[in-house]
C-alpha cells in the first residue's frame, strides 16, 4: 500500500523518552519518505473527540524534543476505543466500544498507518485493533519494564536512576537516625525498579511482586544488621508486592474505562507492621510519580530513537501487527500479540536475583 500519512499516539503512562520517540518517528517519516505525519491528543481520545484534536507534526515541532520528559502529545491511561467511558446526564458512565467509529475516522482524514507507543494495555489496544484491519505498528512503552519480548522498554533506565537517587539520600538521614527507612516504588506485576534500584542503591532488603514476604524475616533480618552493627536499614518495596497469603494494595479501585485499580500502601503497612515489631523509628517515602518525571537518560533517549526510527521503517516494510523490541541490543520486529501473551516479571532464576542474594540482600522469603 501506498503511505502518505501516518498518526503517532502516546497511551497509557507518561514515561522519560516518550518525546524522543516522536521526534524520532517524525524525522524519519519526512526525511526518510516525505510523509505526512500527524499526532492524535491524550492517545486515541484526539481522534474520538468533537472536534478532533489532532495536530500536524513537523522538523519544527520536533526540535529540542530529545531531553525532554513527559509527551507533547499528552496521555490517558482511562479508557480506549474498546472500552469508552460516555457520562450519561444523571452522571453515571456507560462504557461503549467506539473501536469501528475511530477506523472511520482515520480512514476519513486520510491516515494510511498508525504508531501506537505504549505499554501492554495500549498494545493490547494496538493488536485488537490490527485484527480488525487497521495498519498499526507498536513501540513497547513502560517505566515497569513488564513487556515480554522485549529486553528492555524506554523509560526504565531513567525511573531505576531515580529510584537509586532517592536510596541514596536516604541511606544519610537514616543512618543519622538510626531509622528504618521504607521507600515504596512503583511495579505493579513486576519488581525491576525495585530490584535494580536496590542493588545499585545499597538497600538492605528489596521486596518485590514476585516473591510473596513474611514481615517477621523482614524484621529479624534488621535485627541481625542491628547485632553486626549497622543501627538503620533500607528497604526497597515495589508497590504490586504483598505479603505471604495476602494480596496487593489498593489505593483507589477501578474506574470505568481504567484496566488496573491504582496500587499503593505497602510502605505504610509495612511500617506499621515493623513498628509492632518494636522499630519506632520507621519512616516511609513513596516515590510515586517523581519516576515518571524528569529528563530522560542518555540510556532512554538512544533506545527511544531507536525505536522511533524503527517504527517508522516497519510502516515502510508493511510489517503491520508488529511490534519493535530490543534483541541482543539490535531492533528487531516481533508480532504484538506475542509481546502482550504474558509479562515480563523477575524470574526467580534470574541472574540480578542471585546477585542481590550473594549480596545478603533480604526478600523476605
Amino acid at each position: 500500500m501506498e503511505i502518505q500519512k501516518i498518526l503517532i499516539m502516546t497511551g497509557g503512562g507518561d514515561a522519560p523518552g516518550l518525546n524522543a520517540v516522536i521526534r524520532a518517528a517524525v524525522k524519519r517519516a519526512i526525511t526518510g519518505y516525505d510523509w505526512q505525519i500527524i499526532g492524535s491528543i491524550e492517545a486515541f481520545n484526539g481522534v474520538l473527540d468533537d472536534p478532533m484534536r489532532i495536530v500536524p507534526l513537523d522538523l519544527d515541532t520536533v526540535r529540542g524534543l530529545l531531553m525532554r520528559g513527559g509527551t507533547i502529545l499528552g496521555t490517558s491511561n482511562a479508557g480506549g476505543p474498546f472500552e469508552f467511558p460516555l457520562r450519561r446526564p444523571d452522571g453515571t458512565f456507560e462504557i461503549v466500544d467506539r473501536s469501528d467509529e475511530l477506523i472511520r475516522r482515520l480512514h476519513r482524514i486520510g491516515v494510511d498507518a498508525v504508531i501506537s507507543i505504549g505499554g501492554d494495555g495500549s498494545q493490547r489496544i494496538s493488536q485488537a485493533l490490527y485484527e480488525k484491519g487497521l495498519p498499526i505498528v507498536g513501540v513497547p512503552k513502560t517505566i515497569d519494564n513488564d513487556l515480554d519480548s522485549t529486553e528492555m522498554t524506554f523509560g526504565f533506565q531513567t525511573a531505576v536512576a531515580t529510584a537509586t537517587d532517592a536510596i541514596d539520600k536516604l541511606h544519610t538521614t537514616a543512618e543519622s537516625h538510626d531509622r528504618v527507612m521504607i521507600l515504596e516504588v512503583m511495579g505493579r506485576d513486576a519488581g525491576w525498579i525495585a530490584l535494580c534500584s536496590g542493588i545499585a542503591g545499597g538497600a538492605d532488603t528489596i521486596l518485590i511482586p514476585e516473591i510473596p514476604f513474611e514481615v517477621d524475616n523482614v524484621a529479624m533480618h534488621i535485627k541481625r544488621r542491628r547485632k553486626q552493627g549497622s543501627h538503620f536499614a533500607i528497604v526497597v518495596v515495589a508497590e504490586g508486592a504483598f505479603p505471604q497469603g495476602g494480596t496487593a494494595l489498593t489505593m483507589k479501585e477501578r474506574k470505568p474505562g481504567q484496566p488496573n485499580p491504582i496500587l499503593g500502601g505497602v510502605g505504610g503497612w509495612l511500617a506499621e507492621e515493623l513498628e509492632a515489631r518494636g522499630f519506632s523509628q520507621t519512616r516511609v517515602c513513596v516515590l510515586g510519580h517523581l519516576q515518571r518525571g524528569g529528563i530522560p537518560s542518555a540510556m532512554d533517549r538512544l533506545l527511544a530513537t531507536r525505536y522511533g526510527v524503527a517504527a517508522v521503517d516497519l510502516i515502510a516494510e508493511g510489517k503491520f501487527g508488529s511490534m519493535v523490541a530490543l534483541k541482543s541490543d539490535d531492533i528487531v520486529a516481533i508480532p504484538i500479540k506475542d509481546a502482550i501473551s504474558r509479562y515480563r516479571t523477575v524470574n526467580l532464576d534470574h541472574n540480578m536475583l542471585k546477585t542481590a542474594r550473594g549480596l545478603g540482600i533480604c526478600f523476605g522469603d
